[in-house]
């Protein structure tokens, strides 16, 4: 079946150390199943753009290339979007 091809990409900006990144990780783990992870490590020099924008705010999350939260999972909203994308590629 090919909907493991079309689950959602959340993308997670981060650096090392991250206690709170890795904190939001443990909360998304029930739903790892639904999406891809996507980590994006903001300190290398390719992502120098995402430090910029992020260095005061990680983790960030966007799904599937939008920006969805930032700081701590905000699992209402998470769940409400995941499930509107999922409805979509159905």
């Amino acid at each position: 079946c090919s909907a493991s091809t079309n689950k959602p990409v959340l993308t997670l900006f981060t650096k090392k150390p991250c206690p709170l990144c890795d904190e939001a990780k443990e909360v998304l783990k029930p739903y790892k199943r639904r999406f891809v992870l996507q980590e994006v490590d903001i300190t290398l020099p390719e992502n120098s753009a995402w430090y910029d924008k992020y260095k005061y705010d990680i983790p960030v999350f966007h799904l599937n290339g939008k920006f969805l939260m930032k700081h701590r999972v905000d699992i209402q909203k998470f769940e409400d979007r995941l499930q509107k994308l999922e409805l979509q590629s159905e």
